[in-house]
Formats: C-alpha cells, structure tokens, sequence
C-alpha cells in the first residue's frame, strides 16, 4: 500500500513537470518577446526530461523496470544522467531569462557548462574518497541535487522574479503575479525539496535527510516536490497566457491604427474632394474669362470689322480685301487660342493616337513654354488600355511635370512608361532640388498635388511611390494593374 502511494505521488509530480514541458514547447513560441521565447526552451526540455525521470523513479520503486535486477547499474546510470541533464537544462532557463540582450544571453549558456564541469569533477572526487562508505548511488544522487539541482531551481527563481518586472513594466501585472508565484514554487522546490535528500554518506545529508523531514512533517520530501511542482506548472501555465494577451494588444493596436489610418484618408479624401471641386470651380472661371477675354473679343471684333468691311467694299474694294485679310488672321489666332484651350481639357492626341503620343506632345508642349528639356519613352505594349487608365496616367504626368516646372528648378526631366501583359509603370524624374520627404506628413506643407496622384492611382487599384533627394531630384513611380476583362471591354467599343 506504501508503495503505490508512492506510485501516486511520482505519477503526479511527474505528470505536473511533464504537462508544463509539453504546453511550454507547443506554446512558448508565440510570445512577442524574443528574449522570453528563446529562454522558454530549455524550461520545456526541463520539464519533459524531469517529468521522465520521476515516472522512472515510480516504475523503480514499483519494480517493473525491465532487466532491473540485471542491469541495475545501467538503470542508475541513466536516472542519474537524465536527472542532472534536466536540472542543467534549468540552470539554463534561468540564466537566459536574466540575460537582457542575445549576446549576455550566448554567454550565459556558459553557467550551464560550467556547473556540469563542477559536478562532473565532484562526482569523481568523492567517489575515490567513499569507495567503500554505503551506496555510491545514493551519494551521487545526493551530490546532483547539492550542486544541480538547488543552483538551477535558483537561477529559475531569480529569472522569474526578472519576468515579473518585466510584465509590470509592460503593463501586464497579472501575469507578473502568475511568474513570481511561479518563482516562490520553483525556489521551495530548490531549496526545500532538494535539501531533504537521501541518506548518503556526505555529512549534511547524513542530518538533513528525508527521513528527518519525515519526523518533523509527517509525510515524505517527495510530496512536498510534487506539491512544488505542480504549483510551479500551474503558474508557468498561467503566464503563457500572456502571449494571448500580448497577441490580442497587437491586434487591438493594429485595428485602432487602421481606423485611424482610415479616418485620416477620410479626412484627406474630403479635403481633396473639396479641393477638387475649387479646382474645377477656379478651371470654369479660367476657361469662362479666356473665352471671353480672348475669343469673346476676338469674335466681337470680327462681327465688327465684317460689317465695316460691308460698307467699304462699296466704297474701297483694295481697303475692304485689307481689312478681311486682318480680320482673317484674326479667325485663325482665335481658332488657334479655341484648339489650345480644349487640348488643355482633353488632348485629342489621347483619343486619337494614343498615352504615348499624348505623352510626346505635351512633354513638347511644357518644353516650348517653360525651356525645360523633356525627354518621353512610352512604347506600346501587349495591352489595349482603356481610356479610364490613359486618362489617369496622362493627368498624373500633367501633374507631375507641372510641379517640376514650378518647384524643382529642374534642367532636365524624363517620363519613361514601361507596360507587360500584367501592369504599367510609369516613372518620372527629374534632376532638380528635390525635398525632405518627411515634410510629406507636415501639416504646414500642402501636398494636394501629390495625394491626388497617390488618388487617382489608387482608385485603378494601382501604388505610389515617391523618393526624393535634397540636391539630387525626384522620381515617382506608379504602377497600374492591366485587367484583362477591362481591356477586351475596351477594345470591344474601339
């Protein structure tokens, strides 16, 4: 009946290590926190190797290890080495939570080492001098759990306690309370549990041993271990929660940061939209004062000088024939005034020939008004576009070049449109004095042009992208998908 209690209490403290190891491996790799996912690792070989070891301890005491009585030694051997290799893989969960940054973090790897240096050439020491004084098994599993196993439940306490300032500093106290409950768990399973040792020949074990622990306490050291640790997994459990929450945070982040993304294009879309309608309103009122200051007159002029020549053809013919070819070469300046006008709303080279050649001819156009040398590459390509693409892309490069000739005191610009079967690329640069791109997000700098490319891209499902130079110019790039269903539309009405 002893013996299975026993059982029970091994199967338990081994099932709680093991649990934790397991969970610990299948979870500790979702944290945000480098650090803490890294250090997380050898907490779980700790837990699966040592939850081994006590099961191997129950099937001990139990009798049913295979070939036991046979190869006793073998069996020892390997209890003893899964039991030091799992303390030293707690000696390194602890070192490396308490390691700030990767390289502390590489050199802390050396505790581990350096405590198995220290028992390895313990363990040879004492067992010269109690070659002959009792159980050599016991001695070694005593010594392992002096320079071990205490040690590493230590450095696993101390690297708790660093974690629960850790999540206080983030905000996360609940979890700080679950990783420093931990720490008092893994710091009484060290120091208490691992005191109370067998009875061996080395002298502190001789006084302080489990069966003086029995006689104070009523109840074997080993429930005490098992107690400890199945409090230690709890709390190591609970903390890992905080992955959730860490994930959960980023999400909410994440979200709040599109919404306000999303307002923000709201906002921007709005005063665009505002400005559109100004900029339409103030297109109207330049084309209404145009026609009236130039092609008004010029008409009124014309309806004039017709009915003057009307009565000097009856008196002077040679004056009449002057004042027609005058009024002539003034019906041809004002068609010429009419054709420039409504090629600035709508190029006819657009519809006619074609992006490419609308390109060329205003690309000549901005050359012979502002000296600029524009230089225009627009072969064609495998897509038939249709015209809600040409006329994006046209307005943009309008646009673009516009703020050259305005802003960038430029010698030279050039517009290179490149096109395959999936998208088109427009570039644009030039060699002028360029500007800080953060000033981009400066509520002092107005930037309408700009966004409205960024706009008109967008709403063909296309990108934007800007970069710029102080002293070495800019280059844009906007890239527009071809969709093949939209291009057959619009070959279809061609």
């Amino acid at each position: 009946m002893r013996s299975f209690a026993f059982a029970l209490v091994y199967f338990f403290y081994g099932l709680a290590f093991f649990s934790m190891g397991l969970i610990v491996m299948i979870e500790g790799g979702r944290g945000l926190d480098q650090r803490l996912r890294k250090a997380l690792r050898p907490l779980a070989v700790f837990g699966i190797i040592h939850g081994g070891h006590e099961w191997l301890e129950m099937f001990g005491n139990l009798g049913v290890l295979p070939g036991w009585e046979k190869a006793t030694v073998a069996w020892e051997a390997f209890r003893l080495a899964i039991l030091t290799f799992s303390f030293l893989s707690l000696t390194a969960f602890g070192s490396s939570m308490l390691s700030p940054t990767d390289e502390v973090r590489r050199i802390s790897l050396l505790v581990p080492l350096l405590q198995s240096a220290v028992w390895g050439f313990g363990l040879l020491m004492i067992g010269g001098d109690y070659n002959n004084a009792g159980n050599l098994w016991d001695l070694a599993d005593v010594w392992t759990r002096y320079t071990v196993g205490i040690p590493a439940a230590l450095f696993a306490c101390a690297g708790l306690i660093y974690q629960q300032r850790v999540f206080r500093r983030e905000g996360m106290e609940k979890f700080g309370r679950d990783s420093l409950w931990a720490a008092v768990a893994f710091a009484w399973y060290g120091v208490v549990g691992q005191i109370f040792t067998r009875v061996s020949s080395l002298r502190l074990s001789m006084i302080v041993n489990q069966d003086l622990f029995f006689q104070i306490f009523g109840f074997p050291i080993q429930l005490l271990r098992a107690i400890a640790a199945i409090f230690a997994s709890i709390f190591v459990m609970r903390f890992l929660r905080s992955f959730e929450a860490e994930t959960q945070q980023q999400i909410d982040e994440l979200r709040a940061a599109q919404l306000r993304e999303a307002q923000r294009r709201d906002a921007l879309r709005g005063e665009l939209l505002r400005r559109v309608v100004a900029a339409q309103e103030a297109e109207r009122q330049r084309i209404a004062r145009e026609l009236h200051d130039e092609t008004g007159q010029a008409l009124t002029a014309i309806g004039m000088g017709l009915r003057g020549a009307a009565s000097t053809l009856r008196q002077d013919v040679d004056k009449a024939a002057h004042n027609l070819r005058q009024l002539e070469a003034m019906a041809i300046q004002s068609l010429d005034e009419l054709r420039r006008l409504i090629s600035d709303l709508r190029p006819s080279h657009l519809d006619d020939l074609g992006l490419g050649a609308a390109l060329r001819w205003y690309g000549n156009e901005i050359q012979e008004r502002s000296g600029l040398n524009v230089r225009v590459v627009a072969p064609g390509g495998p897509c038939s576009l249709p015209q809600t693409v040409n006329m994006a892309l046209f307005r943009i490069s309008q646009e673009a070049l516009t703020n050259i000739v305005k802003h960038a005191k430029a010698t030279q610009a050039f517009v290179n449109m490149t096109q395959d079967k999936d998208d088109i690329i427009l570039e644009i640069m030039d060699d002028g004095i360029g500007f800080d791109l953060k000033s981009l997000n400066s509520a002092q700098k107005a930037t309408w042009g700009l966004l409205g490319m960024q706009e008109r891209a967008a709403l063909l499902g296309g990108s934007f992208s800007i970069d710029s130079t102080l002293g070495k110019g800019t280059k844009l790039r906007i890239s527009i998908p071809c969709y093949p269903e939209v291009q057959e539309e619009a070959v279809d009405e061609d």
